[in-house]
């Protein structure tokens, strides 16, 4: 669900004119405009090998000020969209998203990427593939870059990559692109540290304990209208980890079992949360509710 603040974002863009539609065709590595910035599509491996797994990778780097988007956006925006057109015995897994930033305004967050970010995608080969020569791979990419206003834009990238029956190898020329990208992406969090989540009438409190007194905590919710993005996560710091208080978003019309989403602590580590939700906290809201309803009932004078 999109709020108003994405709908005015791209009739702002339409008001404009700025709907760009660009084309590109060529060798790996060729950059591609989009508005306030380039794209690349690149392959980690210098061939195919069927059978073999291989990443592609959407490198975008963006002007000073421009941003793109998380999958999960924020208040405002839409993250980037991939069609893919792939030859038979390929298929495209998931993207896989670097921890995202903080970025908007006190009253309008939102979550996405500033200066550069590649977004890995994983590929299955199957061994069919090798009664082809050559793998002719296609992308068509929808993305909405924003400072102010935001531009829509879409391209459509291709690269050609040999078939051959040898182990794969990594391309020189892309190596450190996608050690950095996964050095940004979040990772599981250590089974000892025990996430849990306590919910009250109008907060999610998130809990673990890693063992060392946690100082710099944000969340980043997976879902949408979980949270309120521009309230101030409320951190408190214990002996050997953290609470970290998130506003529920009051466009939260149901309950949630799990939050799930991103923790990035101090030095920019990223950890992936996933945790049920206990109720207990609300029912202790409401124990307290009653109990002050029934005491202040006994204190009433009788008429």
């Amino acid at each position: 669900m999109r709020g108003s603040h994405s709908s005015r974002h791209f009739s702002q863009a339409l008001t404009f004119g700025a709907a760009l539609v660009l084309h590109a065709a060529g060798a790996q590595g060729a950059e591609t405009p989009i508005p306030h910035g380039t794209l690349e599509l690149v392959a980690e491996n210098r061939w195919v090998t069927p059978g073999h797994g291989f990443s592609l990778g959407l490198h975008f780097q963006l002007e000073s000020g421009w941003h793109i988007y998380w999958v999960n956006p924020g208040d405002s925006g839409e993250p980037p969209r991939v069609t893919w057109q792939l030859p038979p015995g390929l298929s495209p897994g998931e993207i896989e998203w670097p921890a995202p930033r903080r970025l908007g305004t006190s009253s309008i967050v939102d979550f996405g990427y500033e200066d550069a970010v590649t977004l890995i995608v994983p590929v299955h080969a199957e061994a069919s593939l090798a009664a082809q020569p050559i793998a002719r791979l296609g992308a068509e990419i929808r993305v909405l870059v924003c400072r102010e206003m935001c531009i829509p834009g879409r391209t459509q990238l291709s690269l050609t990559l040999p078939v051959k029956s040898r182990p794969p190898a990594p391309d020189v020329r892309t190596r450190e692109l996608f050690a950095a990208a996964r050095r940004d992406l979040p990772r599981p969090a250590p089974q000892d540290w025990k996430f849990s989540v306590d919910e009250a009438k109008d907060s999610f409190v998130l809990s673990a304990n890693p063992g060392a007194q946690i100082r710099q905590a944000v969340f980043f919710p997976l879902a949408e209208v979980q949270i309120d993005n521009s309230a101030p996560q409320i951190l408190e710091p214990l002996a050997s980890g953290f609470r970290l208080t998130l506003r529920k978003s009051d466009q939260l019309l149901k309950p949630i079992e799990r939050l799930k989403g991103v923790l990035v602590l101090s030095g920019n580590q990223a950890y992936l949360v996933d945790a049920p939700v206990s109720k207990r906290g609300a029912q202790k809201n409401d124990s307290s509710s009653r109990i002050h309803k029934i005491q202040s009932s006994r204190e009433e004078p009788q008429k």
